[in-house]
């Protein structure tokens, strides 16, 4: 009986929980980068769905990262930052990739078809996009400090924690996406070619700093 006495009494801790994992999500997504141009323009060119699987590839990598963060595995933690300027070097040139052929692809007439391989393929590639800044690490470690939740409660407390992470990071790339499509059908492939090399533009810019950034 005291043991369901307690559990009752923890509902209302999870959900400050959960809370402030929404919070959190949201804030570290919102800052527009290069994931949020990819999913701007790939909203735009591709259509809602697309531009949302980008930015649940990148809500997933936040909820790794924080998890990585919540539960305290500092060795994998260490691990990660000690390797930053490699994931920061990989990461640079898949930007500068992805900036190129953003920059030369040729507008499409009308939104891509939902097909699962493409929405895979947005999804993938900003999961591993935003998996190769481990620095993310430390931003969630010094919210949760500075929020009072690192190393709180029990292991579900800190899965509650990570959960909220994700719905938070998900809530902006729903409201970032389905923004950016209202204006998708006022783009004739005049916009689009010109929003494609602004896009690329920006993106391989992202990836030249990052570049530049390599052993620092």
């Amino acid at each position: 009986m005291s043991v369901d006495k307690h559990a009752r009494r923890e509902v209302p801790v999870d959900t400050g929980v959960m809370l402030k994992g929404l919070v959190i999500g949201f804030s570290i997504a919102a800052p527009v980068g290069p994931i949020g141009v990819l999913c701007i323009r790939r909203t735009l060119a591709d259509g809602r769905a697309c531009g949302l699987a980008t930015g649940l590839g990148a809500a997933t990598a936040d909820a790794l990262y924080g998890s990585i963060a919540g539960f305290g595995l500092a060795f994998v933690s260490g691990f990660l930052v000690g390797q930053a300027p490699w994931l920061r070097l990989s990461g640079g040139a898949f930007l500068c990739y992805l900036g190129i052929k953003t920059f030369l692809a040729a507008p499409a007439e009308r939104a891509a078809a939902a097909a699962g391989n493409t929405l895979l393929a947005a999804y993938a590639s900003a999961l591993v996009l935003t998996l190769t800044n481990p620095m993310t690490i430390l931003s969630f470690a010094a919210i949760f400090a500075g929020l009072g939740v690192a190393g709180e409660g029990s292991y579900a407390a800190a899965a509650t924690l990570v959960l909220g992470v994700f719905a938070g990071s998900a809530l902006w790339w729903v409201i970032l996406s389905g923004g950016v499509g209202v204006f998708r059908d006022r783009l004739g492939p005049r916009g689009l070619r010109w929003l494609n090399r602004i896009s690329g533009a920006v993106i391989g810019g992202f990836g030249v700093l990052a570049l530049l950034r390599f052993g620092r």
